[in-house]
């Protein structure tokens, strides 16, 4: 599933797109539209604006209203310059074409394609009004200017007070980075490569954090994804940018995905725990 850096990466790419008009929509999956009237309603908007809400890519229009597009596993936008009407080849030995499911037609830059193998990506039309609500049950977006270490440091606080003072068992590193009522964006890939670089075992409760190690958390937060966006995501498996190519960070990886392998720093055997379901990466010498 796309992440922050991902989807991050995908919004720069469709930038192009802002000021272009959307003369056509085209779909052969409708159960993925979560709007009535969502063709109807797009057709001959402009794109004011395009930016990413969490995991979401926001196409804001000039009607007032927004195209959420959550890819989840396998979607994917791929932007074809070459304006065409041409519906999908089913038997085209192309994986594009095969699970082609959405397309938008652009005015001047061709064809916003949609494809996506599993079929659980999303897009529904809202209001911005109804936008301005979402954004209200997110949580505190790492790029946002009120990611400060004052906050962060309050998020880990407070959720360590509201664990400390109930039968529920701690949290800890790893389910408060991927809580996204917390902070937005972050999943499972980074949420293992950042407790590696701040040097903090990811099963650690968070009432055990020292305000030290609050401070090396934040700091891993921002270098880490910072230098995912820069080498253009992530790609393990299906993820492409919008110009259908791999991103980079699968080879900057130094936890994730490497259960069993020894730590490039101190040659442990890399340890793989699950923290709320979700498979979780740490060196036990090196995290502590």
């Amino acid at each position: 599933m796309p992440e922050l850096p991902e989807v991050q990466t995908i919004v720069n790419d469709l930038q192009i797109l802002t000021g272009d008009t959307i003369i056509g929509f085209w779909t052969d999956f409708k159960k993925a539209i979560k709007s009535k009237s969502f063709e109807k309603e797009v057709i001959g908007k402009k794109i004011k604006n395009i930016r990413r809400l969490s995991k979401n890519v926001v196409i804001e229009l000039t009607s007032k209203h927004a195209i959420i597009i959550h890819l989840k596993m396998t979607g994917k936008l791929l932007i074809n310059k070459q304006l065409t009407t041409c519906l999908p080849n089913r038997q085209a030995n192309n994986l594009q074409q095969k699970h082609l499911h959405h397309i938008f037609y652009l005015k001047k830059n061709g064809n916003l394609n949609f494809s996506d193998i599993r079929k659980f990506a999303t897009l529904e039309l809202i209001s911005l009004e109804e936008l301005s609500q979402i954004e209200k049950t997110k949580g505190v977006d790492p790029f946002s200017k009120n990611f400060t270490l004052q906050t962060f440091s309050k998020i880990i606080n407070d959720h360590a007070n509201k664990t400390r003072h109930s039968r529920v068992t701690g949290k800890n590193i790893k389910s408060i980075l991927m809580n996204q009522s917390a902070i937005a964006g972050i999943g499972n890939i980074y949420a293992s490569e950042i407790p590696y670089d701040a040097k903090l075992n990811p099963l650690r409760k968070l009432s055990s954090l020292r305000d030290k190690e609050v401070t090396l958390l934040y700091h891993s937060i921002l270098k880490i994804l910072t230098k995912a966006i820069k080498m253009r995501g992530t790609s393990i498996s299906d993820y492409r940018d919008a110009k259908g190519e791999k991103g980079g960070f699968q080879n900057e990886l130094k936890v994730y995905g490497k259960a069993g392998k020894n730590c490039h720093k101190c040659d442990t055997i890399i340890a793989k725990e699950m923290v709320e379901q979700r498979s979780t990466f740490y060196c036990p010498t090196c995290q502590k």
